[in-house]
C-alpha cells in the first residue's frame, strides 16, 4: 500500500501502537486559521482506569475467552483501550449498553477493549499478522476504522499541528500515538511525564496510544499559542496506581518535539459541532 506510511516499533505488553499516517485522511484535518478561541477544557471518561497489564489478576483470562493456548498477563491492546476511553466520553450510556460496553466493570470494559484492539490489527492491512493469532500491536488509524466498521463514530478528524490539537480538544476527546520514552514512564507526582527535562535522552521503547481528555492549560500571548505553558492531561491504560490515579500529562512543547513520530485522531459522531 504504497499511499500509506507506516512506522513500527516492537510492541510489548504495555506498548502497542505503531505509526500509521493515511495522506487520504489526513487531506481532512481542520488547519487552525488563527480565529478559533482556544480555551481550557476537559472531557471525563466515565468508566474505571483500565489496565491492559495485570489481566489475570482482574479474571481476564485470555485463553478461554479468545482461544489462546494458555493466558497471557498483559497485550499490546494500547490503541483499543485508548478508542475504549474515548468511546465512554462519546457515547451515551444507553448507547454504550447497546454496544456491550459496560461503563461500570473495569473487567468488561477490558475485554471490550481487547475486542476493538483485535479489530484495529485486522484493519491494518498493512500488517501481515493479528491478534489473537498473535500480539502485533495496531495503530490510532487502525482503531479509528474499527470504531467506524462498528458503526461507534461517524467519522475521524486529524490534527498535525500543536494549534490544530488544541482546536480538536474544545470539541472533544482525541486519540494520541506517540513515541514512548523510558522516562515517561515514571511520571512526577502530578502525572508530568516530561517533568524530567532530559526525557528525550532516555530510551525510546516503543509506540504508545493514550486518550487525551483535556486542555487543562492553554497560554496565550497576544493571540500567539505558548506551548511550554500549555499542557494536556490524558487518560493512560496501565491502572489507577499509574501516574495521577491513572492519568498523565504532558506539555504541548513536548508534543511538538516528538510530532514527527506522533498522531492525532478525533473520532467523532455527526451530531458533534466542529
Amino acid at each position: 500500500m504504497p499511499d500509506i506510511y507506516v512506522r513500527e516499533y516492537s510492541p510489548a505488553g504495555h506498548l502497542g501502537r505503531h505509526m500509521v499516517l493515511d495522506p487520504r485522511s489526513l487531506a481532512y484535518r481542520r488547519p487552525y486559521d488563527g480565529g478559533q478561541p482556544l480555551r481550557a477544557t476537559a472531557w471525563e471518561p466515565r468508566l474505571p482506569v483500565l489496565d491492559q497489564r495485570n489481566l489475570i489478576a482482574q479474571g481476564i483470562h485470555t485463553a478461554d475467552a479468545y482461544g489462546l493456548e494458555q493466558d497471557v498477563d498483559a497485550l499490546a491492546s494500547c490503541t483499543g483501550n485508548a478508542a475504549t476511553a474515548l468511546l465512554s466520553i462519546l457515547l451515551t450510556p444507553e448507547q454504550a449498553h447497546a454496544a456491550a460496553l459496560n461503563l461500570a466493570d473495569a473487567a468488561m470494559a477490558q475485554h471490550f477493549a481487547i475486542g476493538l484492539y483485535a479489530d484495529a490489527t485486522a484493519c491494518d492491512k498493512w500488517a501481515e499478522y493479528t491478534w489473537p493469532t498473535q500480539d502485533v500491536g495496531s495503530s490510532g488509524l487502525g482503531v479509528a476504522k474499527a470504531m467506524r466498521n462498528r458503526g461507534l463514530i461517524d467519522q475521524y478528524g486529524h490534527a498535525t499541528t500543536a494549534e490544530e490539537l488544541c482546536t480538536l480538544l474544545q470539541t472533544g476527546p482525541v486519540l494520541l500515538g506517540m513515541p514512548w520514552h523510558a522516562a515517561f514512564s515514571d511520571p512526577d507526582p502530578d502525572g508530568f511525564i516530561d517533568a524530567d527535562p532530559t526525557w528525550a535522552n532516555s530510551p525510546l521503547e516503543g509506540g504508545h496510544e493514550v486518550c487525551v481528555t483535556a486542555l487543562e492549560a492553554v497560554a496565550l500571548d497576544d493571540g500567539t499559542l505558548m506551548p511550554e505553558h500549555s499542557y494536556l492531561r490524558f487518560r493512560n491504560s496501565w491502572g489507577s496506581a499509574w501516574g495521577d490515579h491513572g492519568d498523565g500529562r504532558l506539555r504541548l512543547s513536548t508534543y511538538l518535539t516528538i510530532r514527527d513520530q506522533a498522531d492525532v485522531i478525533q473520532p467523532r459522531i455527526d451530531s458533534w459541532s466542529v
